[in-house]
């Protein structure tokens, strides 16, 4: 007994991968030792291997026995410690998995992905963006970078990484090299405006040191700041509370725009933007806006011109990014219908 608890005890602490191997060794020479002891019972290698594995895991459907003396003593040694050591190859792949869920929910990870969208600093603002962006991708991948001790949004898709955003280890931790875009969001626990604002440009800045190519965007606090973000290389920045008051004035100047504008901001209701590929036919604006309308769409902007409308006999320039407004069901048409050209 005393022999049995050492040899459980060495087991219990071997490395994965030798217990792994150990394990499999054993299943081979104990196949290999059944097959020696009672060929005529097995008739094959394979039906012994069949033997051992259905034994190991206490199976034991009956098709096959031992029936000698030495091939029953075998079958007890392998009761004893071959079951013993199954359960403990299961029991490791256990732990292995609530350590991988542990090592998760504390942000310890690091992610491999690509393409992903990256979140920092957690809030019910960061909570209401990672739902939109669901709602417009659902195969999206999305990864938060906050301090906080456990993850904070429970889906198989969002991934957590615990940490300093404005140092490059987190970063990396995060791939942000590979990453599509990066939202940065005010740190809701700093009460000082000025603060929170330093803050954000610090990550900003170690963003775009660590990976230029990342489109990024930022939320802040005061509007006199905007200068010192643009300084970094900022691709888009939203003022926290403007448009909260510019929405407020709006609705009660003019009654029910507001409701237009929601449906802008929410892609999982009526109309959204969308940016439509230059097709080689268009030569001016007016060729690319009867185009689309007749596909259902109105195109309303060149990047953020929206007086297109008003010179729709000009030339459409080489730099051109046009967008439309319609549904997902009409963009997906008009993308359709431009690969069919293409062909």
């Amino acid at each position: 007994m005393h022999i049995i608890i050492q040899l459980s005890r060495r087991l219990i602490r071997m490395r994965k991968s030798v217990l792994a191997f150990t394990a499999l060794l054993f299943i081979m020479l104990s196949s290999g030792i059944a097959y020696a002891l009672e060929p005529t019972t097995f008739g094959h290698w394979f039906n012994a291997l069949y033997w051992v594995l259905t034994t190991m895991a206490t199976v034991g459907y009956g098709d096959y026995f031992m029936e000698s003396i030495p091939g029953k003593l075998f079958t007890i040694f392998l009761y004893i410690f071959g079951i013993g050591l199954l359960s403990l190859i299961i029991g490791k792949i256990i732990d292995s998995m609530g350590e991988y869920n542990r090592r998760r929910d504390a942000g310890k990870l690091s992610y491999s992905g690509q393409g992903h969208i990256i979140i920092i600093n957690w809030s019910k603002k960061a909570h209401y963006a990672i739902d939109e962006l669901f709602s417009s991708n659902p195969k999206l991948d999305i990864l938060i970078i906050d301090q906080l001790e456990k993850h904070p949004y429970d889906h198989p898709q969002v991934h957590y990484v615990k940490g300093d955003p404005t140092r490059e280890e987190t970063l990396l931790q995060a791939s942000i090299a590979t990453a599509q875009s990066a939202i940065i969001f005010t740190d809701s626990r700093i009460d000082d405006a000025s603060l929170v604002d330093g803050k954000s440009l610090l990550v900003a800045s170690s963003i775009e040191r660590t990976a230029p190519q990342v489109h990024t965007t930022v939320e802040i606090m005061l509007e006199n700041h905007i200068q010192n973000f643009r300084h970094v290389h900022i691709n888009e920045f939203v003022l926290s509370h403007d448009a909260i008051s510019r929405l407020a004035v709006r609705s009660a100047l003019h009654e029910g725009n507001n409701d237009i504008i929601n449906q802008l901001l929410n892609r999982r209701y009526g109309e959204d933007l969308f940016q439509v590929e230059v097709r080689p036919q268009w030569h001016t604006y007016g060729d690319a806006f009867h185009t689309l309308l007749a596909e259902g769409a109105t195109l309303i902007s060149d990047r953020n011109d929206m007086t297109i409308n008003r010179k729709l006999d000009q030339p459409i320039p080489a730099e051109a990014k046009l967008f439309v407004l319609c549904d997902d069901a009409t963009h997906l048409r008009i993308k359709v219908n431009y690969a069919n050209e293409l062909q």
